[in-house]
């Protein structure tokens, strides 16, 4: 069974800012993590309070992602672009790094986010209206 290596951050974010760091993750930060090869399973605000977020990765082991972390953290796409307005926004992350199988892995990936009672999915690290 092939596997592969998950990371789930969590973030709380501070009051109200929720909508604001969606659209920064949706229009910059996501988009800059596929330029980097980073494999984005899911990511949103979670259900239960807009103002927690949600950001799940992929990678083949824990030393790709560890070099393409580094890489991508390092980045002047990264410091010149998002990281100040990502961060400032943040009031505690957590982050837990398990394996998967890829069929779970994919499972995720098209579970969806539900959004003004609309169910997206993200594939490719894209959210698209599922009917």
């Amino acid at each position: 069974m092939d596997k592969k290596i998950i990371e789930i951050l969590q973030y709380e974010l501070k009051a109200a800012t929720g909508k604001e760091f969606h659209r920064i993750m949706t229009e910059i930060s996501v988009p800059l993590h596929e330029k980097t090869g980073i494999d984005v399973i899911s990511y949103g605000n979670s259900l239960h309070n807009s103002d927690s977020y949600y950001l799940i990765r992929a990678f083949g082991d824990l030393d790709e992602m560890n070099n393409i972390l580094t890489a991508f953290y390092s980045s002047d796409d990264w410091i010149n672009g998002p990281k100040i307005e990502i961060i400032e926004k943040i009031n505690k992350s957590m982050k837990s790094i398990i394996t998967l199988p890829k069929v779970s892995i994919d499972a995720l990936r098209r579970s969806g986010y539900i959004v003004g009672g609309k169910n997206f999915c993200c594939e490719h690290s894209t959210f698209r209206e599922i009917q």
